[in-house]
C-alpha cells in the first residue's frame, strides 16, 4: 500500500520555501505500491527502488541556513529537502541516487518530514 509523509513546515521560511515551489498539500515522501521511493519538494525530485535504502535515521537540530531549502552537503554528496531546522530524517543508500545538483550522485538524503519515526519504520522495517 502506498504511503505518503508529507513536509513538515516551518512557515516562518515561506519566502523561500515558496520561491523554490513548495507545494505543502503535495510535497514530502511517498513510498509507492511498486516499491520505489519518491522525494518531492517543488520541482526537485529524488527516486529510487526501495531495495536501494541501506538504512535511515531520525537527526535533529539543524542550523536554518544549513537545512531550509534544497542543500548539498559541504561534508559529503548528502542531499537536503528541507523545510524546518528542528528534525528529519536521514535515509542512506546503496547505490548513489542520481539528481541534476550532482553529477555523481548522492550516498544519502535528508528530508523533514512531518512523521519522522513512522518513515524511519517504513524504511528500516
Amino acid at each position: 500500500m502506498s504511503r505518503f509523509f508529507p513536509y513538515a513546515v516551518d512557515y516562518r521560511f515561506a519566502p523561500v520555501l515558496l520561491a523554490l515551489g513548495l507545494r505543502p498539500w503535495h510535497d514530502g515522501v511517498r513510498l509507492t505500491d511498486d516499491a520505489q521511493l519518491q522525494a518531492h519538494l517543488g520541482p526537485f525530485r529524488v527516486s529510487t527502488p526501495l531495495t536501494n535504502v541501506r538504512g535511515a535515521h531520525v537527526t535533529r537540530g539543524y542550523r536554518w541556513w544549513t537545512a531550509v531549502g534544497i542543500r548539498l552537503s559541504r561534508v559529503d554528496d548528502g542531499l537536503t529537502f528541507g523545510t524546518n531546522r528542528d528534525a528529519g530524517v536521514c535515509i542512506h543508500f546503496t547505490e548513489k541516487v542520481p539528481s541534476w545538483l550532482r553529477s555523481g550522485g548522492h550516498s544519502a538524503l535528508t528530508v523533514t518530514v512531518r512523521d519522522l519515526e513512522g518513515l524511519v519504520e517504513a524504511l528500516t522495517g
